[in-house]
């Protein structure tokens, strides 16, 4: 079940989406840590079964080369090194009987394994 992208910022500097669900999710996750200074970071990094996994986390830091999104109050920050790799992917948050959590559709996935934390 897929939701409607949040689209405040037409101009995306590093072609990540967050849809509309996936932000509520990590905007109440925020809440419960009760710290406003944190973004959502969104890392690929070398690893995993099938050569590349995601990396999905709350980070304080601003580095060089990060390239930031604002969606609807959510700062979504991608590493230049990781901004090829994930440009169009969509992030949705699921949250049914089968499976609770975030996923990543990523358009420059060519192959990926049954775990789906990887991709190459």
């Amino acid at each position: 079940m897929s939701d409607t992208l949040t689209t405040q910022n037409p101009t995306k500097a590093h072609g990540v989406e967050l849809t509309d669900t996936a932000s509520s999710k990590v905007k109440s996750l925020l809440e419960q840590e009760g710290r406003d200074d944190l973004r959502l970071r969104v890392a690929v990094q070398p690893g995993g079964c099938s050569g590349l996994i995601y990396q999905l986390y709350f980070d304080e830091r601003q580095l060089d080369g990060d390239e930031t999104v604002d969606f609807g109050g959510v700062e979504v920050i991608v590493d230049k090194m990781s901004v090829p790799y994930l440009d169009g992917a969509v992030i949705d948050f699921e949250d049914t009987i089968q499976k609770q959590g975030f996923t990543i559709d990523n358009p420059n996935a060519e192959g990926s394994c049954a775990c789906g934390d990887s991709f190459s």
